[in-house]
């Protein structure tokens, strides 16, 4: 790199737009969608999409909502020029969707594109030239009136053969051109066209190459949208690129300024760094209340065809769709996500820390929203038990277990499953090490009534010989206490607490759940017992935290 940049490039030169109203805009409806993945998508693969692969792209981006599709360069190729006579002939294309088709505007390109769309009911056809100074002086070698004429005679040609159907018209290298120039040439095509406010042309403004910052561009639109000579008769559309990060920016700024219509990919698939992606687009809309009208309800269906189609994958950090983006590991995202969802009530507005969308509304589930690793916190840990297995632990034992859970995960490395998760609280509160490792392990218990109390004959390992005791007291657990008392093993319950297992993993045995808290001599901890009776549960897990306590003493 060079120690000083600007003796090679220079900084791109602002509009000069002081009255601009964008920045005070709101979007407050969709814009027109035109999926390019059959062009702009298609074109930029190592291995372009066959026909198995392009029908199934077409019906997908059909079934979504777009009803505009750019479905090929018609004249580039045989394949391209086929596909787009298997959508007619075959009668493919739905009633509500329009195929766009593009072209060069050059006459033999756009004779050979009007053959391909000959016979469809509804159709647009794309008529570019470039027309920036680099192209003009270096490329064509072509003053900025042949530049012009090129454009007004392609699409002269286009109303020559087929005076009904739709006309696009970009001037390839927007963002490049001098604004007077490009406004000669959009002005000089709608007069071509004859447009009027029921003839409409789609002048479509491309960021070819994204030179610049987003707010840039969204003067060059606004400054377009107000010199335009026929702008009652104009669909304004965007089609911005990604070379510099920013085409999103790009694109709902340029819609803050006055466009209509947005062309872009899923996923931002396109040529080097992508086209806009109109996933991203659509859903940042979608979370600012303003339903989009493209359906991404079934986002892994998405997901899966666009990989499928492409052989690209989807990032795991992409907004919306990647496999982490509504995953947690850090321990303090967790603790506020699992407050936000227990705070947050049916029929309200969305509010839960880290999140800006509902994964429900996108179709995926919440077990994807919090994941354990090294890196994470009680939060993270007591969300996945209490989702998946419906064990609710009170907070200072999350402290502990979550503890517990760092030095395995620590230990071993990665990430750590719901049911890594379950194994260590069973293994760490619910079982006992076996017989011979336990201080002192829970084998059976009888109740009776005695006395108006409790009475229980409570049947346990100690130090590994089996011993019967005798309890009595107001309750299973009180009796239980004094008949661990009786062996010389003082207790003292500082905590209780029981509840049905009805997690995403409930197995439908009703099992009931009991944590109860004890002290034996200095040690305070817990202990858990699980079984299909919550008497029998309780005092499990009075015995295992007895249990815990002494070993650890």
């Amino acid at each position: 790199m060079l120690a000083n940049p600007a003796q090679k490039y220079t900084a791109f030169p602002p509009v000069g737009l002081k009255d601009r109203t964008w920045p005070d805009q709101v979007i407050a409806k969709p814009p027109i969608w035109m999926s390019t993945d059959l062009r702009d998508g298609n074109q930029s693969l190592f291995e372009p999409m066959n026909g198995e692969k392009k029908l199934r792209m077409f019906q997908t981006l059909c079934a979504i909502g777009f009803k505009e599709i750019e479905v090929a360069f018609p004249s580039a190729s045989d394949t391209d020029f086929g596909f787009v006579r298997k959508l007619i002939d075959e009668n493919l294309i739905p009633e509500d969707v329009t195929i766009e088709v593009l072209t060069q505007a050059r006459e033999h390109l756009i004779r050979r594109t009007m053959e391909s769309v000959r016979g469809s009911k509804k159709a647009i056809v794309h008529v570019y030239n470039a027309t920036s100074r680099p192209f003009r002086e270096v490329v064509f070698n072509m003053s900025r009136d042949e530049v012009r004429e090129m454009a007004v005679a392609g699409v002269k040609l286009v109303r020559e053969i087929a005076p009904d159907i739709q006309l696009e018209y970009s001037p390839e290298t927007f963002t490049g051109t001098e604004l007077d120039f490009a406004l000669e040439v959009c002005d000089a095509v709608t007069a071509a066209w004859g447009a009027t406010p029921t003839r409409k042309v789609i002048l479509n403004l491309p960021t070819t190459v994204e030179l610049t910052t987003p707010n840039v561009y969204a003067d060059q639109i606004e400054w377009m949208h107000r010199h335009l000579a026929r702008r009652d008769s104009v669909i304004l559309s965007l089609h911005p690129h990604n070379d510099r990060g920013t085409a999103v920016a790009a694109a709902e700024q340029g819609l803050m300024a006055g466009a209509d219509r947005v062309e872009g990919c899923l996923f931002g698939n396109g040529e080097r760094t992508g086209n806009v992606d109109i996933v991203t687009l659509a859903m940042n809309l979608y979370t600012q209340g303003v339903h989009p009208g493209l359906d991404f309800s079934d986002i892994n269906a998405v997901v899966r065809t666009a990989e499928h189609c492409t052989q690209l994958p989807v990032h795991p950090r992409h907004p919306y769709a990647g496999d982490l983006v509504f995953t947690a590991f850090s321990g303090s995202h967790q603790d506020a996500i699992k407050k936000g969802f227990a705070a947050q009530k049916a029929g309200e507005r969305w509010n839960v820390p880290y999140l800006p969308i509902d994964p429900a509304d996108l179709g995926r589930s919440y077990d994807s929203v919090i994941r354990v690793n090294s890196q994470s916190g009680k939060g993270g840990v007591a969300y996945l038990l209490e989702a998946d297995f419906g064990v609710v632990m009170p907070r200072r034992m999350q402290i502990e277990f979550s503890s517990v859970v760092q030095g395995v995960a620590d230990r071993q490395g990665g990430e750590l499953s719901s049911d890594d998760i379950w194994r260590i609280f069973s293994d760490t509160y619910v079982g006992q090490g076996g017989a011979s490792a336990a201080a002192l392990s829970y084998r059976e218990h009888h109740l009776v009534e005695q006395d108006g109390g409790q009475g229980v004959s409570l049947t346990v390992d100690i130090g590994g010989q089996t011993r019967t005791l005798q309890g009595h007291g107001n309750g299973p657990i009180h009796a239980a206490v004094q008949a661990l008392a009786s062996a010389g093993i003082a207790v003292e319950v500082h905590g209780y607490e029981e509840r049905a297992m009805t997690g995403a993993r409930d197995d439908g045995s009703a099992k009931a759940c009991a944590i109860v808290e004890v002290k034996v001599g200095q040690r305070s901890t817990f202990g858990v017992g699980v079984h299909a009776n919550i008497v029998t549960a309780c005092v499990q897990a009075l015995c295992s935290g007895v249990n815990r306590a002494m070993r650890e003493a």
